[in-house]
């Protein structure tokens, strides 16, 4: 667990943007911490990023090699088996996937992903959003 001092960056939010990262072809801590740094705004505000001054702050490399060192595993694959029994009771197992949409583009120019979450049993898709660009 880390210290409360110098606590900047909320473990959730680590957490979430290495494992899309690595979802997104990112190996390596050097690589996780550039798309991080790639992210646009909306997509900080979405992983819940730390913000400071109006301004949504993302983990550095250092912080996110620190954090995935330290973290327990057996505590990490826990509260994700929690979080499978609270959103995915039907569903012991979910598929993520993930399109690029031909043709769509957002304000910045940028092509329109698209994330979702799925049960195998159920075919029913718990959640569905817009994400940011892999670089």
């Amino acid at each position: 667990m880390r210290k409360s001092e110098g606590r900047r960056h909320p473990l959730p939010a680590v957490l979430a943007i290495a494992t899309a990262a690595a979802l997104c072809g990112m190996q390596g801590y050097k690589a996780i911490a550039g798309w991080a740094k790639d992210l646009t705004p909306k997509a900080r505000e979405r992983f819940r990023c730390r913000r400071e001054k109006g301004v949504y702050r993302v983990p550095s490399e250092f912080i996110i090699r620190d954090v995935l060192i330290r973290v327990d595993p057996t505590a990490l694959d826990q509260a994700c088996q929690q979080w499978n029994k609270a959103y995915a009771q039907d569903d012991p197992s979910l598929a993520v996937d993930g399109k690029t949409m031909r043709n769509a583009h957002d304000e910045h120019g940028q092509q329109t992903h698209i994330m979702s979450v799925v049960g195998h049993q159920t075919g029913v898709c718990h959640t569905q959003k817009k994400s940011a660009p892999c670089p």
